[in-house]
């Protein structure tokens, strides 16, 4: 295990495909709230301009949840979708079984910083307005 943020996120890691990338984001439906891969996903855009987003089994909808959220939204495009079949070894049964896997790279949309700064800008008016 590389030790990344993607992996301190808490994600559903695998030993498929590409090893550990910088800018992978690798999701778990149990561990995280939706909107934390949301804000971290905006966040490796930010740094990196693009960021894959990973997942097995029954995290794959909380993959799409939040690709679909970051694009409705305006700050990212799909740039690619790779979909496999991985095999994990069960531990219970001591046999491999066979995982769905998904791979979303999202890249920053034209209007992403625009998004963020409107979005820093809204956040810094309602910290103010708690002050008072």
């Amino acid at each position: 295990m590389s030790g990344n943020a993607a992996e301190a996120a808490g994600g559903a890691s695998s030993n498929g495909g590409v090893g550990g990338s910088s800018n992978r984001i690798q999701v778990s439906n149990t561990k995280k709230p939706l909107f934390f891969y949301v804000n971290l996903a905006k966040r490796y855009m930010q740094q990196q301009n693009e960021v894959e987003l990973s997942a097995l089994g029954m995290a794959i909808a909380t993959v799409v949840t939040v690709s679909e959220i970051l694009k409705n939204n305006g700050f990212a495009v799909e740039t690619k979708i790779r979909t496999s079949t991985v095999e994990i070894k069960d531990e219970m049964r001591g046999r491999p079984i066979q995982k769905a896997k998904i791979e979303i790279v999202l890249a920053k949309s034209d209007k992403f910083d625009e998004l963020m700064a409107t979005a820093a800008a809204e956040g810094d008016a309602e910290d103010g307005e708690e002050q008072n």
